[in-house]
């Protein structure tokens, strides 16, 4: 038998599946998209990635601190995957040498 956690867990991929082909198919009845629209569809990973990294930096320390400029830095040279891995392997290493 599975837990409720496991269901939960299930269900949000599920949902979060349907999120994504909904979109897919919505967008793909459309023959011309306009530029405005697809400038704020390509802002969307840049929202996300902010909302999930502004409040860990504000209510962060040091090792916080560090890894968003190394991110910062890398971000200015390398796609948004590479810097996302550079900048969690900045924390995660930061965190491992600073003992927090």
């Amino acid at each position: 038998m599975m837990s409720s956690t496991v269901w939960i867990i299930l269900a949000g991929a599920f949902m979060t599946y349907l999120t994504r082909v909904g979109g897919h198919i919505i967008i793909s009845r459309f023959e011309y998209i306009h530029p405005r629209i697809q400038a704020g569809l390509d802002a969307v990973p840049a929202a996300v990635l902010t909302t999930i990294v502004a409040p860990a930096v504000y209510n962060g320390g040091p090792a916080e601190w560090g890894a968003i400029i190394i991110a910062g830095l890398a971000g200015l040279y390398l796609s948004l995957l590479p810097m996302v891995i550079i900048g969690t392997s900045a924390l995660i290493l930061a965190r491992a040498f600073l003992g927090v």
